[in-house]
């Protein structure tokens, strides 16, 4: 009997795998359990149904991460901050914080969990943050980090 599985089974398949499996296993296990269709035309092309939607949602993120990655080319962020004599800053800046300066300063929202910073900025300066808009997609953000007047 060929079933399509509907969730990963330890030993068998991963979830959307068409399998072949004894007729006991999958009658009296698999099917009641919720864990598997049997593979008729309908579920293949249901199958293949949800495969296209996937690869379709996968390539609109990915024509997104583009196109934030395309705005965030070039983009120098500025962020005043209060400090003392050491150019240390009182308090720090946060992955937060950029998000919210980038979205105010230059109208582009980015998510704070992308801003890959490493530590919190505490001294005045420069600095290259890595945004990663898609997993596999990096961009690089110069951040200046200047006195308030």
């Amino acid at each position: 009997m060929e079933v399509i599985l509907l969730q990963d089974v330890k030993g068998l398949g991963k979830k959307g795998e068409k399998v072949k499996v004894a007729e006991g296993y999958g009658r009296n296990f698999l099917l009641p359990r919720g864990l598997a269709v049997e593979a008729t035309a309908a579920a293949l092309k249901k199958m293949q149904e949800r495969e296209k939607n996937k690869a379709r949602k996968t390539q609109r993120e990915k024509e997104k991460a583009m196109a934030l990655a395309d705005q965030l080319k070039g983009v120098e962020l500025v962020i005043q901050s209060k400090h003392s004599e050491g150019g240390r800053l009182f308090g720090s800046i946060t992955n937060s914080q950029i998000a919210d300066e980038l979205s105010r300063q230059h109208k582009i929202s980015v998510d704070r969990k992308k801003i890959e910073l490493k530590e919190q900025i505490k001294v005045l300066g420069v600095y290259e943050i890595p945004i990663r808009v898609y997993p596999e997609m990096t961009v690089t953000l110069t951040v200046r980090i200047h006195p308030l007047d």
